[in-house]
């Protein structure tokens, strides 16, 4: 493969996750408010739909790992693109919780497709190539996300203005579908042969598993509602569009750091580090609700999640042995329940005490357990 095609084939599984999982999935958390404000959706219903989403990237992703998907990978990933597009630009379309639940859960299973076949299609070919190609693909959440936080801004003042954000998205995610067609090519190359697979090393593997699960739930409620915070702040609506793009920038280039940090420390002590760091902000974000604490709070939720995804699985694999799809299946598992408690618990208990600050020290309890969960276990020679 040339460098060209190396480079437009990187390029396009960052278009897809931007598209399916920075837009897809998290375009709800800028615009939650202004629903809240001009549809009268409550924060209890919202954590609601938030689940619901959660649900949907569960299902999709138990779902693509069933026999028989993966020879079909590229025609999977544009019918998730063409899904995410579609669910994105009806959630303006349609009015009242149940259709919004249905959407987002539909919207969710399409993220799962868009990033697992995508992956499929991208990373293992990168991967044979070397270098950073393969984690520029991942970039493409952040990216996504800061997106999602410039196509709010401007309507962001205006509480009626939800559904204009849901069709710009949905019509972005459009383009970005038309830029995978021609970026991302159909016909898989002759796999490689594979590589001599280091012998499985279970020890305390549950432990990395449960601490996925902690990960799912604590960096949730934070991605899910920090918008919201702010406007409940005294900051109000003026730095929304600032805190979250800082998410997303921050999330961009977390992989490549998480990774080197890996490199040098181990992968079980990067994830440890990375766990605490999210806690510290996730903590700082139910202490105050001042712009400066959540903009704090927003570097260290983007500058960790998307890396802790990826040490998490990558590591499991690794120690599960083979091609470890089995523990990559338990791993999703337990961070897809953990998502969909999150938001959940998180909008009742705002209802409850009327803020977020409770159910975000408790994630931020959980965090800080996930790390201590895999302090015991060792390194993986």
């Amino acid at each position: 493969m040339t460098r060209q095609a190396q480079l437009r084939l990187a390029f396009g599984g960052l278009i897809a996750l931007a598209s399916g999982m920075g837009l897809g999935r998290f375009l709800y958390t800028p615009v939650l408010p202004m629903m809240v404000e001009g549809a009268g959706l409550g924060p209890s219903r919202a954590g609601l739909i938030a689940s619901a989403n959660f649900a949907g990237y569960l299902a999709g992703a138990l779902a693509a790992s069933l026999p028989g998907m993966s020879p079909r990978a590229w025609t999977w990933l544009v019918a998730g693109l063409a899904a995410s597009a579609a669910t994105t630009a009806a959630m303006a379309l349609t009015d009242g919780f149940w259709p919004w639940v249905l959407l987002r859960f539909a919207g969710g299973w399409a993220s799962a497709f868009i990033l697992i076949f995508t992956s499929a299609l991208v990373v293992s070919r990168l991967r044979q190539a070397g270098g950073v190609l393969p984690m520029l693909h991942f970039a493409g959440v952040g990216v996504g996300i800061a997106i999602s936080a410039l196509i709010s801004a401007p309507l962001i003042a205006a509480s009626d203005a939800w559904p204009q954000v849901w069709l710009t998205g949905g019509a972005l995610s459009a383009l970005a579908l038309v830029a995978v067609l021609v970026l991302i090519p159909r016909r898989t190359p002759q796999a490689a042969a594979p590589a001599r697979e280091a012998p499985a090393r279970t020890d305390g593997l549950w432990r990395l598993v449960l601490a996925y699960g902690c990960f799912g739930f604590g960096y949730v409620i934070t991605a899910t509602f920090i918008v919201a915070m702010l406007r409940e702040g005294p900051g109000g609506r003026g730095a929304e569009t600032v805190v979250w793009l800082i998410v997303g920038l921050t999330a961009a280039p977390s992989v490549v750091l998480w990774a080197r940090v890996g490199a040098r420390i181990g992968a079980i002590r990067a994830y440890q580090a990375a766990m605490l760091i999210e806690a510290a902000g996730v903590g700082l974000s139910a202490l105050s609700t001042g712009t400066i604490a959540l903009a704090l709070a927003a570097a260290a939720l983007g500058g960790t999640f998307v890396g802790l995804t990826a040490v998490g699985l990558q590591e499991a694999a690794r120690r599960a042995g083979g091609d470890g799809r089995a523990m990559m299946a338990l791993m999703t598992a337990s961070f897809g329940l953990g998502q969909m408690i999150g938001p959940a618990m998180a909008g009742w208990m705002r209802d409850l005490t009327g803020s977020f600050a409770a159910p975000s020290l408790i994630a931020a309890a959980v965090l800080v357990a996930g790390g201590l969960l895999v302090w015991p276990m060792r390194e993986r020679g």
